[in-house]
């Protein structure tokens, strides 16, 4: 039983791990959809970074 409960947990931090891996958004970014710039126009509330798409990682700067 121990056991079983050890390789859960391990597979649950895995797995928190490669969810996160594939993006780069931190708190500060705060996307919202705008629906003036078009149908998929995302505009971040923090920075005002604008982009076309589902952002998946951080603009700011760019």
């Amino acid at each position: 039983m121990p056991l079983l409960l050890l390789i859960l947990l391990a597979s649950v931090v895995v797995y928190l791990w490669l969810a996160r891996r594939g993006s780069t958004l931190t708190r500060a970014c705060r996307w919202r959809l705008d629906q003036a710039g078009g149908p998929k126009h995302y505009r971040c509330a923090a920075c005002g970074a604008e982009t076309d798409g589902r952002p998946r990682h951080c603009l700011r700067g760019r």
